[in-house]
């Protein structure tokens, strides 16, 4: 790892980020969102392969500048859909392409590396674990979008926005957690750890019918994680803040 002393843009936002120093890895994003972002970004332009060189896996680009430009959509409904179309195809293709890299003898920390995110993460994601109890590939039943709302939720309490946190909230959380419950908890946090800084690379798995989204939550002064729990509805039936495992 280089001696990182110097600031840089967020790479997708184009914000400038805060100078590092020490050793360890460049930072390239704001956070969370910014990183998400990007990766989305990429992932519209990945074709079917990735390919080894040396001992690392990379990502290969389609070129589009010579590809006439598409038709506007009919109507705003029928650009999302079409939006979702094409989401949903370089999805298909980014598993594939993981799937032959695994194939290749890949770790799946080589593939988070060109992911850029933690080999837990890339496996949570893309992986086909084997049920211990049948030898047969486990079913992924986790809620489509769960990552994107649990970020949201998790950056409307970093933001101060108390009410909006709550609304995806079912109705025994929305009895149970008021606005100025979560306001007190952030507080309390934040008398903790100092002030909040930046999330994390998010971790989504499955808890018996329910989908559990955990994000890191970086302070000046310690590592707490936020927790965001889904029912198949998408309903949030669970908000945790608490310290990271040491």
């Amino acid at each position: 790892m280089a001696n990182v002393t110097d600031s840089v843009s967020c790479a997708a936002c184009g914000r400038e980020l805060p100078s590092q120093q020490g050793r360890g890895r460049r930072r390239r994003y704001c956070d969370a969102r910014c990183r998400d972002a990007a990766r989305r970004a990429r992932a519209r332009n990945v074709n079917n392969s990735l390919t080894s060189a040396e001992r690392h896996a990379y990502v290969y680009s389609v070129a589009a500048e010579d590809a006439a430009e598409p038709a506007a959509p009919a109507s705003p409904l029928a650009g999302l859909a079409a939006a979702r179309e094409q989401s949903a195809a370089a999805a298909a293709a980014l598993q594939a392409a993981v799937d032959r890299a695994r194939a290749a003898g890949h770790s799946w920390r080589e593939i988070g590396d060109v992911l850029q995110t933690t080999r837990q993460a890339a496996f949570q994601r893309f992986g086909r674990p084997i049920d211990p109890r049948t030898n047969k590939p486990m079913t992924k039943q986790t809620l489509p979008g769960a990552e994107d709302k649990a970020i949201e939720i998790l950056g409307c309490i970093t933001e101060g926005r108390w009410d909006d946190a709550r609304r995806d909230f079912g109705e025994k959380m929305l009895e149970a957690v008021s606005a100025d419950r979560i306001a007190l908890g952030w507080t309390q946090t934040v008398a903790h750890v100092g002030g909040y800084e930046r999330m994390g690379e998010p971790l989504v798995f499955q808890a018996s019918e329910a989908t559990v989204v955990e994000i890191p939550l970086f302070f000046e002064a310690g590592d707490w994680t936020g927790q965001v729990t889904f029912d198949r509805g998408g309903q949030v039936i669970g908000l945790f803040l608490r310290p990271a495992p040491s």
